[in-house]
């Protein structure tokens, strides 16, 4: 009997860790990204299907090209990337100049990727992912004063907790990310 209650004490904990661990581990996890699914080239996801579809479909809203294009940029297929923004009906949303930003600076055109992320801004200065992605950039050209203003209205927008603080606070420390 007394092993049975040794074991009981020790399951229940076991237990209540794993009913936790997902959503411990979704807390401050907004980004969309990570469940976006991988579609065969050509395709991309449509939100409202749950399904890939043919990138040429014209029924794929521009919000979910948007969002492939940043999956694919996440991914390291930043040249896929910008190819499916061109698709765009509205290029001039805020996220995909960012996205655009994102996967330009990938591929080492920092400057270009900079002016990407201004007009980004230009659209919505209290977008924080582009804050954090613009001072990711300034780190890149050797100005961690610049990256450090930008941590600074983040800060303003979202605390010190949410992720774009974190990225960017971890870039200007020497981690950035991968």
């Amino acid at each position: 009997m007394k092993m049975m209650t040794q074991v009981r004490w020790f399951a229940v904990p076991v237990l209540l860790m794993a009913l936790h661990a997902p959503a411990a581990l979704a807390m401050g996890d907004d980004d969309s990204d990570k469940k976006t699914p991988d579609c065969p080239k050509g395709q991309v996801y449509d939100s409202k299907t749950k399904s890939c579809v043919p990138e040429k479909t014209s029924m794929l809203s521009d919000e979910d090209k948007t969002q492939y294009a940043y999956h694919l940029a996440k991914k390291g297929e930043y040249q896929a990337a910008l190819t499916l923004l061109d698709t765009l009906h509205n290029q001039n949303t805020k996220e995909a100049w960012n996205y655009r930003g994102y996967a330009t600076r990938k591929l080492g055109r920092t400057d270009e990727g900079m002016s990407y992320y201004q007009k980004s801004i230009a659209l919505d200065p209290n977008y924080a992912k582009v804050r954090e992605y613009l001072g990711e950039a300034w780190m890149i050209k050797g100005r961690p004063d610049l990256a450090k203003q930008q941590l600074t209205i983040i800060k303003s927008l979202c605390g010190v907790n949410c992720e774009e603080y974190r990225d960017l606070h971890a870039a200007i420390n020497g981690h950035p990310e991968s």
